[in-house]
């Protein structure tokens, strides 16, 4: 017959033997996975580091550095890392336009381009375009035209509407429409826009 570490409860099926062998397996191997876990902790934190980059990109004409995850946006960081919430975060998706400001003087939509990639480039920003308290006549002919009614998409549109007199693409209405076609406003402020436009174009020139 089996010693009395043998004998089970006649209840459970396990033996004392059993039992307190599971219990000093749990016991050793405690300290085994907590040992595992903080050396995969360990290991996120340096990789995650890794792969950290650092930007230095002049914004609205002063020098800045950010350090931040290569897959983050432009529109992220000037929103959320520099405090530059003049650009909207509309769709997300580079759809409406709400986004938009200009890299080296091309309009981009911020949504869709990578902080990392502006790296010794010049942003500039709806908050870049005044001088002082001077608006830009883009920004002053908005405000006259009355182009504008929620004004989530204003800052946006100023912006597509700069480079499109700079880009020379305003010499008729259809040209306008066409060239600003990127940039929606669900106000439908459409018509005031182009008057917009055309006004500034006048003291740009």
């Amino acid at each position: 017959m089996s010693s009395n570490d043998e004998v089970n409860d006649g209840q459970s099926g396990l033996s004392r033997r059993t039992v307190l062998g599971s219990t000093v397996a749990v016991a050793v191997a405690a300290p085994l996975v907590a040992g595992v876990a903080e050396a995969t902790a360990s290991s996120s934190a340096v990789a995650a580091a890794a792969e950290t980059v650092s930007v230095r990109v002049k914004v609205n004409g002063t020098m800045r550095t950010v350090v931040v995850d290569p897959r983050v946006t432009l529109l992220d960081t000037l929103r959320e890392r520099l405090g530059l919430t003049g650009t909207k975060k509309g769709c997300d998706r580079g759809q409406c336009g709400a986004c938009t400001v200009h890299v080296d003087g091309e309009r981009v939509l911020s949504c869709l381009t990578l902080a990392a990639t502006t790296d010794q480039r010049e942003v500039t920003t709806i908050e870049g375009l005044a001088n002082g308290d001077r608006l830009h006549p883009m920004q002053q002919a908005f405000i006259e035209r009355d182009g504008l009614q929620c004004g989530f998409c204003t800052s946006g549109q100023i912006m597509s509407a700069v480079a499109v007199v700079e880009e020379g693409r305003a010499h008729s209405d259809n040209e306008i429409k066409e060239s600003m076609s990127g940039n929606i406003c669900r106000c439908s402020c459409y018509p005031a826009i182009v008057e917009a436009i055309k006004d500034a174009q006048k003291v740009m020139r």
